[in-house]
Order: C-alpha cells, then sequence, then structure tokens
C-alpha cells in the first residue's frame, strides 16, 4: 500500500478523546469492539467524550483500564458502524522500516506523521517499546503506530520530553494479548493488577484486594472522582449548562470549551494568566471577491453592537466577548454569552448567504 492508501483507510477509525483534563487519539477495533488508547488519556475518568468521522461528539464510558501497558478500552456507541483495521499478529519490527503515526496532535484533527522504526526494541520499565523518529506530539498519544502495509504494529504511547522526535509506541503484541484477555470480560469494568498483571473486574475483587495476588486495590481505579470544576471555571460550566448545552460535551480541557451554536463555532475559554473569560465565535472565511463589501458591513456592525466585536484573524471573521473575571456571574454571563451564541448563528448565516463568505470548516 502507498503511504496515501494506508492514511486515507484509516480515516474512519480514528478516534478524537476529550476529558476535563485534555485530549488525545484512539483508534477502534472491530474484532473486539472496543476503541484503544493510552490509560494517561482517560487516567481520573469514569466517562469520556469521543468523535469520529463517522459519528458527532458522544460520551462514552471507560472499559478498561491497564497501567503497566498504560491502555485503556473504551465502550463504542450504539449504532456506530467503523471498518475493519487489522492489529498486526507478529509485527516482526526492523530498524529502517518505515512507519506512519496518526493522531490528534494538539487538537488538530486526523494529522499523520511518516519516519521510520530507528530501534526495534528499547526497555523501559520491563517493556521493549518500539523507538521511532516519526513526530509524535500531545495529542497523538493513544493514536496506532502503523506498518507499509496498513497493519497497526503499536500503540503511540510517550516521547522523551525536549528530544527530537523520540517517539516510542507499545508493540501490537501486548495489545493484542491485553485483547484477548479482556475479551472475557466484555462490557465489564475492569482494570489490570500493577502487581501480578491480573485482569480485575469488581466482581472478581475481594475485599478491596487482587484475588490473585492479594494486593491493594484502590477504589478510584474502578470509580474514578468525578470531575468537579472550581471558581470561575465552574460559573462557566453553569452558564453552558443553564444555555442548553451538555457541559460534557463541550469540554476541551479545565478551562476551554467547545460550543456549536447552528453553524457557528464559540470558542469560550478562561485565562488565568490574565483572568479574563474570552468567547470568540468563529463564523466563516472572507469571500474571494467583493471583500471591501465585507469590511465596510462589519465595521458598520461593530458601531452599534454592544458587548461583543468583530474581527479578522487570518481570513477568519470573528465575533468576539471578553469578560473581566470579576465581572461575570451565572446570571450576567447568561445574558452576555447568550447574545453572543444567537448573534454568532444570525451573522453566520448572514455573511454566507448575502456576501459569499466561505463556510468555515469546524474541523
Amino acid at each position: 500500500m502507498t503511504s496515501e492508501e494506508v492514511i486515507r483507510s484509516f480515516e474512519n477509525v480514528i478516534i478524537q478523546i476529550a476529558t476535563p483534563h485534555g485530549t488525545g487519539t484512539g483508534f477502534y477495533v472491530k474484532d473486539h469492539h472496543v476503541i484503544v488508547t493510552n490509560r494517561h488519556v482517560i487516567e481520573g475518568s469514569k466517562e469520556v467524550v469521543i468523535s469520529g468521522q463517522k459519528f458527532p461528539k458522544t460520551v462514552s464510558e471507560v472499559y478498561f483500564s491497564d497501567a503497566v501497558h498504560d491502555l485503556a478500552f473504551i465502550r463504542v456507541p450504539d449504532g456506530i458502524e467503523m471498518p475493519h483495521v487489522r492489529v498486526s499478529e507478529n509485527a516482526s519490527l526492523r530498524s529502517g522500516d518505515t512507519i506512519i503515526a496518526i493522531g490528534h496532535p494538539y487538537g488538530l484533527k486526523y494529522t499523520a506523521t511518516q519516519g521510520i522504526v530507528s530501534k526495534a526494541e528499547r526497555l523501559f520499565n520491563n517493556i521493549n517499546y518500539v523507538q521511532v523518529d516519526a513526530a509524535i506530539n500531545p495529542g497523538n498519544s493513544g493514536g496506532p503506530l502503523i506498518n507499509s502495509l496498513g497493519e497497526i504494529v503499536g500503540v503511540n504511547t510517550f516521547i522523551i520530553s525536549n528530544g527530537d522526535n523520540l517517539g516510542f509506541a507499545l508493540p501490537s503484541s501486548h495489545l493484542r494479548d491485553t485483547l484477548n484477555k479482556y475479551a472475557a470480560n466484555f462490557g465489564k469494568s475492569a482494570i489490570r493488577c500493577n502487581s501480578c498483571s491480573t485482569i480485575i473486574t469488581k466482581e472478581t475483587l475481594e475485599d478491596g484486594y487482587c484475588h490473585n495476588c492479594g494486593s491493594k486495590i484502590e477504589e478510584k481505579e474502578f470509580d474514578p472522582i468525578p470531575y468537579e470544576p472550581r471558581g470561575v471555571s465552574k460559573t462557566i460550566e453553569n452558564i453552558i449548562t443553564k444555555l442548553g448545552k451538555d457541559v460534557r460535551i463541550t469540554r476541551v480541557g479545565p478551562n476551554a470549551w467547545d460550543i456549536e451554536e447552528g453553524s457557528a463555532l464559540i470558542k469560550v475559554s478562561y485565562n488565568t494568566s490574565t483572568r479574563f473569560v474570552i468567547g470568540d465565535a468563529h463564523l466563516c472565511k472572507l469571500p474571494k471577491a467583493n471583500i471591501a463589501a465585507v469590511y465596510e458591513f462589519l465595521l458598520r456592525e461593530n458601531y452599534d453592537l454592544e458587548g461583543i466585536i468583530f474581527s479578522i484573524n487570518n481570513q477568519n471573521i470573528v465575533l468576539s466577548l471578553l469578560v473581566y473575571e470579576d465581572d461575570i456571574n451565572i446570571d450576567s454571563g447568561m445574558s452576555l454569552f447568550k447574545n453572543l451564541f444567537t448573534k454568532a448563528d444570525y451573522y453566520d448565516n448572514v455573511l454566507i448567504e448575502q456576501y459569499a463568505c466561505q463556510a468555515l470548516n469546524k474541523e
């Protein structure tokens, strides 16, 4: 297969994963009907938000957590069909082999990087990882490492900070073994014991201890403490909820939220350094012709608007709100953000329909 064919064949199985703490990548394994990712991507969460080419953002539960191999499995939502990709049974990787890493680095959807195997076996914590020179960045964690045949040969797991393209993937042999062992407990909440590597479910726990080796199992391994925002972030989440949005779906970090309102995408963030709450409604792109008319319209609207303002970011038209943290509460925030949401959807339609602006690709 060519690199282009390999990348295209994975488009519909790569999953973006978001928690209150950040984002990562996963991929669908049809044979076992689970989404695979790294444990550190979902750590501390019983539920995560997932999205893919075949389905919009939705909340799904974490089935399995494995601290030994840094693996996790997530439930596949009902009614979603995704294609089959093959997890290699015997990767037999050698230094110099061509590989491709796919993921969502820094929240950028579906990014593929190509490189080679730098060293087929690099020992860390008693596990031989595959060392690669393909660029693996934050957000790539949990994505597949793929060979030239289009087979998954590893799970992209970690990098060495300040290193020059020093990425490491868990070999597919460990993934296949874990998938097969979890299969006997499919659908149940399970973890791998750190001491003896036995798969444990709530049913097999013995008074809080591993039934095989007797090691103490922390309650949070099965029931993580639910995320609870604080301070200004809590106020923002209360506002989002009162405006009729599922705040779990909107979270893209502890102080950031992406909200869709009609055809507009609103990015809300709280900057803890400047202490400002920012709402940027990304509307559409400038047209290829008659730009002067658009500028005239935006300037005229800015003269009459209160509390929000138009700006141009490169070619993108943005409608923004800026509020100091001391000036926002639930009542004032409801009014301010409702106005932003309503005007964003309205202006997006006007600019596209009347001024031939280009619709924004939300990805």
